[in-house]
């Protein structure tokens, strides 16, 4: 699946098979658990989306609410799309040290973390990251991202 179509989270859980929901959910079960107050889960690109709802911060460039984590089962792996690494190089340093140190793969690009199976990942460091930024501090290195253009 690369992309749903489903309007709610529930519904995007249930298009996927059996194997491939419980990884997915058990991601978003550490997302959500991680996550600063602030951000809403929601389904937005055809994946489930941890935003800053419009109604918080509504001057984004494509007057979409501002994305800081994403979840999607791809069609040969799942994605997990970390905004807060892209926006702010210390985290990325943070989470590509914590999987040198565990002598583990990474592979990342830019925001995109992709794994295979729940066993790629480390819970323990994704879910520092996660909680490292609070809604505020998104909003602020996003101002900073526009002003240099």
């Amino acid at each position: 699946m690369v992309s749903s179509k489903a309007e709610t989270v529930d519904g995007y859980l249930t298009e996927l098979p059996e194997a491939r929901r419980q990884v997915v959910a058990r991601v978003r079960e550490l997302v959500n658990r991680h996550l600063p107050e602030g951000y809403a889960e929601t389904m937005r690109w055809g994946m489930i989306s941890w935003e800053i709802p419009l109604s918080r911060y509504p001057t984004t460039y494509n007057r979409q609410p501002l994305s800081y984590v994403a979840l999607a089962a791809q069609k040969q792996h799942y994605a997990l799309y970390l905004m807060g690494c892209y926006a702010d190089s210390s985290q990325d340093a943070v989470l590509r040290g914590a999987y040198v140190d565990a002598g583990r793969k990474l592979d990342m690009g830019k925001s995109c973390l992709r794994f295979k199976t729940w066993d790629e990942l480390l819970p323990d460091a994704l879910g520092a990251v996660i909680a490292s930024t609070p809604v505020d501090v998104h909003i602020a290195h996003y101002e900073a991202s526009r002003a240099r253009k």
